[in-house]
């Protein structure tokens, strides 16, 4: 067994966490007895997050990113287990799909699960045969243009779901919403114009409706606006923000040109604030990462011609972290929404918390070792970050089942599971 010593927690009390040889969390207390020592310092101990939104992009597009890339990229940022979303290719809507991206899970350092997803075309039945993670990325409008459904189909995949006691992951957007007059121009701003706020509001109160309805339990995927957050809470669903549309908005579009178009696009500074505080007051469940790398040659395009996402799963907690020392957040706040709360949205009774009987998945920081955001250091494929020259607190060192797979310089080898092993 191996103790960490001196260990600052979240909630400010300062204690040694003991890892047993099973990976898991043998004892959290003061003065515990191991064989081998590892000395905190005092600095801040947190569960590895839980990143429920991620495209690492294989099978299919294996040169924006693998599960090899990517879970690395996620380990240097304090993630220890991530959530793959269905648009691959193939798509994740069919048994053998899932086989075939969990082949190259295995291939990941991080702990993962899998999304499955729903077309006009999708196996429901051989679907639900596998160990499934969620439904993820359903209905109307959505990243890829291909996956999004009709009201009927998802009303269908959310009867489904609620018999297999599965969350249903909406990317809630109203196509029928989007502002036709934006595609005259081509600034990089026209993206945000054209897919309207309006659109995710009525997407999201739709998507409660029927989901609950139909007795589904319904998770919001990358809430943009204050008015999607209040639609959620207001309709009994979960939300997710993510990094981007946190600490980014349309002010930044000048500067990050067609690298700032995601789905759903960056907002105004006055909707990006109102949605930090929706984060910082507990309105918003959780933070995820909608990690969706691309290259900078299929970035360096028209706004209509470039494609939609951008790298996150690196730059998430660190950011999170410097508005923590910041004073902007607290450390139990960052904490909850990293860790505690996707573990206890979708069922991981064994991550997301420092408590005995977990899965020693821990993350150590100094949380006065702030650093500018570079694309050149960080270990995702794509190698850019819409982040760059930003602040953000790394971890010293990334443990993951009582292994510590990143050190600060060198990834151990370590194979992830699939989470609802």
């Amino acid at each position: 067994m191996r103790v960490i010593r001196d260990a600052t927690l979240a909630d400010g009390r300062r204690r040694d966490v003991r890892v047993g040889d099973d990976g898991r969390i043998d004892a959290v207390g003061e003065q515990l007895t191991g064989d081998e020592a590892i000395d905190a310092d005092g600095n801040l101990l947190l569960p590895g997050a839980v990143d429920v939104h991620v495209h690492f992009r294989q099978p299919g597009y294996d040169h924006k990113e693998t599960w090899a890339t990517g879970s690395r990229s996620a380990a240097a940022g304090g993630v220890t287990t991530v959530v793959d979303q269905p648009n691959t290719s193939p798509p994740t809507v069919t048994g053998d799909a899932f086989d075939e991206k969990a082949e190259y899970a295995s291939e990941s350092v991080v702990d993962w699960g899998i999304n499955g997803g729903v077309t006009a075309d999708w196996g429901p039945e051989s679907l639900f045969d596998r160990p499934l993670f969620a439904l993820g990325e359903v209905f109307l409008a959505d990243s890829t243009g291909d996956m999004g459904i009709e009201a009927e189909l998802f009303a269908d995949a959310c009867e489904k779901a609620a018999d297999e006691d599965v969350v249903v992951t909406v990317h809630a957007e109203d196509a029928d919403l989007f502002d036709e007059a934006a595609k005259s121009r081509d600034d990089a701003d026209a993206w945000s114009a054209y897919r309207t706020a309006e659109a995710e509001k009525v997407a999201v109160e739709r998507a409660v409706s029927v989901g609950g309805d139909a007795g589904a339990t319904v998770h919001i995927a990358h809430t943009s606006t204050p008015e999607g957050v209040d639609a959620a809470n207001a309709g009994g669903a979960t939300c997710e923000v993510t990094p981007h549309h946190l600490f980014l908005s349309r002010d930044d579009l000048d500067e990050l040109g067609t690298f700032g178009r995601m789905n759903p696009p960056l907002r105004s500074e006055k909707r990006r604030k109102a949605l930090f505080e929706r984060l910082a007051d507990g309105r918003v469940d959780m933070v995820a990462t909608d990690h969706a790398p691309h290259t900078r040659a299929e970035k360096d395009a028209s706004i209509w011609d470039a494609p939609s996402g951008v790298p996150g799963v690196e730059t998430s907690l660190p950011l999170l972290l410097e508005a923590a020392r910041n004073g902007k957040l607290t450390y139990e706040r960052v904490r909850d929404v990293t860790a505690a709360n996707p573990a206890n949205v979708f069922g991981l009774a064994q991550k997301g918390r420092i408590e005995e009987g977990r899965d020693a998945d821990l993350v150590l920081v100094d949380p006065e070792e702030s650093r500018a955001i570079r694309g050149a250091d960080l270990h995702s494929n794509c190698e850019w970050t819409p982040f760059e020259g930003k602040r953000g607190v790394f971890p010293e060192w990334t443990m993951i089942r009582g292994t510590v797979v990143w050190d600060g310089e060198e990834f151990a080898a370590h194979g992830g599971e699939n989470v609802r092993r």
